[in-house]
């Protein structure tokens, strides 16, 4: 399994009683209780204000920055922790990393304060905590006492292009905030963006023409970009696939179409392909790209007889925060070939190939991507085209200290369909 697919698998909990600290590389996770009080003992003591940000005005990319304060009150007789957590909502359709917003925090009547930037599940979420002190160290509000800091928010020059207002919510990641002691502020920006989502989609599955029933399915995976904007990323799709009974050896085939010729797409994985790359720059002005896949079981595979396969296309960004956040998936019967049918070619099994592609797409071209070699699941070499409509386009978590990242809410529901099988022989 490659680090990047490993790095993928990481799911949403429930809110806020779930939280986990990050090592420096997001690569160790321990559980919240090494540094915090457990939940239970959490008595939601605190209710949090914000003051109107200054200068006024909205945010530009690279421009100037604005501040506001951020106070806690203990609204109770008795002492309360406070563990702070600004998440930054609904800017847009793309992921932000870490580098697109600016944040900083400054103790004002509260002790002296170091702020990092955290992005458990793919979130921007803005975490302070004492100076000096590990990350999941929380402040202690004496009863009926307020704590005051000031918060700097900013844009970066990459913030995506795709993006535009966002809200920023302040609460605690251990359920220190009353239920109505929330705050939160929302942040023009300029020039003001039309927000969209990408959407991915499966389509026209079917039978592959000259083929026995079921022996061979072809279907379209196809991205479009609503709302205004590009990505200033590339985009990296994986393909999981889960079958409906088990088989040691199930030998999956996935071909695509390259240059109007059917070419396998090989790994190491037989549970999870990763598919061409879509170059930067992707909009709405490409219009809806696609790409054309089948798959058939090899001929050595375990199975006997027809079973159900699930295709999950999961696409986030091919690097930085690399959280998928788009996606779709399929389900469908798939039998083995007979001794006198067979949809090949078909790659060698034992091959780590992976594709990539690269942009320039045509609208009276014919479907293709380009398949490079390389033995992880990053490919670069040859370049080719995916078949779309619509014109071209010309267009670490904090490092000294483990950061404490909670997850956010259930997963969206196509999310939790995705399941992997990477204890798999």
């Amino acid at each position: 399994m490659s680090a990047r697919t490993a790095a993928r698998r990481t799911t949403l909990r429930s809110a806020a009683a779930t939280a986990v600290v990050a090592a420096v590389a997001g690569t160790v996770l321990m559980p919240l209780s090494a540094y915090a009080a457990p939940a239970e003992d959490n008595h939601r003591a605190l209710k949090l204000t914000v003051s109107t940000p200054a200068p006024s005005g909205p945010l530009t990319r690279g421009g100037a920055t604005e501040t506001f304060e951020l106070t806690a009150t203990n609204t109770t007789d008795k002492p309360s922790s406070f563990h702070p957590w600004l998440l930054l909502q609904d800017a847009g359709a793309s992921p932000l990393q870490q580098s697109d917003v600016v944040f900083k925090v400054e103790g004002v009547t509260a002790p002296a304060t170091e702020s990092f930037i955290g992005q458990q599940d793919g979130e921007w979420q803005g975490m302070f905590h004492p100076a000096g002190k590990p990350g999941g160290e929380g402040f202690e509000v004496p009863a009926g006492a307020k704590m005051t800091w000031k918060v700097t928010i900013g844009l970066g020059k990459g913030y995506p292009t795709t993006n535009g207002d966002f809200t920023l919510r302040a609460t605690s990641y251990s359920g220190e905030v009353a239920e109505d002691g929330v705050a939160s502020l929302v942040f023009k920006t300029d020039p003001s963006v039309k927000k969209g989502e990408l959407k991915t989609a499966f389509k026209n599955v079917g039978d592959c023409k000259g083929v026995p029933a079921l022996q061979c399915r072809e279907m379209d995976l196809s991205y479009k970009l609503t709302g205004d904007g590009e990505f200033g990323t590339a985009l990296a799709t994986s393909l999981g696939v889960t079958f409906g009974s088990d088989a040691k050896v199930p030998n999956l085939q996935l071909e695509m179409l390259v240059d109007g010729k059917w070419q396998g797409v090989s790994t190491a994985d037989p549970y999870n392909f990763m598919l061409p790359t879509i170059p930067k720059g992707f909009s709405a002005a490409s219009g809806e790209r696609v790409l054309h896949l089948r798959t058939s079981f090899g001929p050595n595979t375990d199975y006997k007889k027809a079973t159900d396969v699930t295709l999950q296309a999961s696409v986030g960004l091919a690097e930085g925060n690399t959280y998928e956040f788009s996606g779709d998936q399929t389900k469908f019967k798939l039998a083995p070939a007979t001794a006198t049918t067979s949809p090949a070619p078909t790659p060698s099994k034992s091959a780590t190939t992976q594709p990539s592609a690269s942009a320039s797409p045509s609208p009276s071209s014919s479907t293709t991507a380009a398949v490079a070699a390389n033995t992880n699941t990053k490919a670069t070499g040859s370049t080719g085209s995916l078949a779309h409509t619509g014109a071209d386009s010309n267009t670490g978590l904090y490092s000294g200290l483990a950061a404490v990242l909670v997850a956010l809410g259930g997963a969206a529901a196509w999310l939790g369909a995705r399941r992997r099988r990477a204890t798999r022989a």
